[in-house]
């Protein structure tokens, strides 16, 4: 089988990583099944395709993403790689953060990921393979004063998807956690701040500069989704693609003080047992 016949299926597909990654796939000859809350705004920059299926789907309702799904396999009879990358940042101290702006991130960030990874999981194990490519951050490996909303969901992408991988093994479908640094898309010019601001939390400090680092962000999307395309060709796929020298150093730094931490309250740790 030509590695070009693998059909992906992609959320968030009109910006950022996800557009990049629709048109490198499309300019392999890959047949793409790409999702957006419009689909226009994916066929206006990748112009018209006959391996592009462009797809109106609100992926927080499971009933779209579902539909989504089978009208991918009937278009293109099945799907190798599901792409779980639509997602947002929300900046705010947790005290400014509302319960209704919270949910909200968690039903994009988080609970859409699982209604793809639900929907998607029975196609994979009845071909007994597959492959999950799941979006995560840098953010999900520490915590970001006025930034907790964003670490949470993050976080919960590396634990949710660490899950899914042993869940998969036994069908031959892997599972790759991508967790970029910053890298130069539209990401950090597109981000919502709480409502509810308390000055004593300086969150304003935080907006201002991520707006003065956008556009000057070290990381190059084109290489981040060639190693993608790349990795899914792999017969061991990492588990982990923690991408970026920032993300590596944050990462890097992250487990070195955790392990630090035990080491230094280890004999509390194990005076709890019985004796």
């Amino acid at each position: 089988m030509e590695t070009n016949n693998k059909v992906w299926f992609i959320t968030g597909a009109s910006n950022g990583f996800g557009l990049t990654l629709t048109k490198q796939l499309l300019a392999g000859g890959y047949k793409v099944a790409a999702t957006s809350r419009n689909k226009r705004s994916i066929e206006e920059k990748t112009g018209k395709n006959p391996n592009l299926l462009a797809l109106t789907v609100d992926i927080t309702k499971d009933n779209e993403v579902k539909s989504a799904i089978e009208e991918t396999v009937k278009t293109f009879g099945k799907i190798d790689v599901a792409v779980n990358n639509a997602g947002y940042m929300l900046l705010g101290a947790l005290e400014e953060v509302s319960a209704k702006e919270f949910t909200e991130s968690m039903e994009v960030n988080v609970f859409a990921f699982q209604n793809v990874i639900r929907n998607v999981m029975p196609y994979f194990r009845k071909q007994q393979s597959g492959h999950f490519f799941n979006f995560s951050s840098s953010a999900g490996y520490s915590a970001d004063a006025n930034a907790g909303t964003y670490n949470a969901v993050k976080s919960a992408v590396i634990a949710f998807s660490e899950a899914l991988a042993k869940e998969a093994k036994p069908f031959n479908v892997k599972v790759t956690i991508v967790s970029p640094g910053l890298f130069r898309t539209n990401f950090l010019g597109a981000f919502p701040v709480a409502q509810n601001r308390i000055e004593a939390y300086g969150t304003q400090h935080l907006v201002d500069a991520m707006n003065q680092y956008n556009g000057h962000q070290p990381g190059n999307p084109q290489k981040l989704v060639k190693i993608l395309i790349d990795t899914a060709e792999k017969e061991n796929a990492p588990l982990h693609l923690v991408m970026g020298g920032d993300a590596y150093e944050r990462a890097v730094k992250y487990y070195k003080s955790q392990l630090e931490n035990l080491e230094q309250n280890k004999e509390l740790s194990f005076s709890t047992n019985f004796d």
